[in-house]
């Protein structure tokens, strides 16, 4: 499983999509999830780490998902539309 940090903005966005990457390559299961439980400080941002790691863990074949999104990031989603791109992992 892939965690996010706490604190997911601009500033931190691309030194932890590189760090996803990097981890991404070492999942060996079919699904790829990303833990945002200790996301506290975001902004849209994040959603655009977490799509780039959706399409990367896509472009190995796996299939992705998001355990434990803020409400707040999910209403986000909504609002731009992608939602339907970050399903919950069960």
């Amino acid at each position: 499983m892939l965690v996010l940090p706490a604190t997911l903005t601009h500033r931190e966005a691309s030194a932890c999509l590189r760090m996803l990457e990097q981890s991404l390559k070492k999942v060996t299961a079919p699904q790829v999830v990303v833990d945002a439980s200790a996301l506290t400080a975001f902004d849209t941002s994040a959603l655009a780490v977490l799509l780039e790691c959706r399409r990367e863990a896509l472009g190995e074949h796996k299939t992705f998902a998001v355990k434990d999104l803020p409400q707040a990031l999910v209403g986000m989603s909504k609002l731009y539309g992608v939602d339907g791109l970050l399903p919950a992992a069960a």
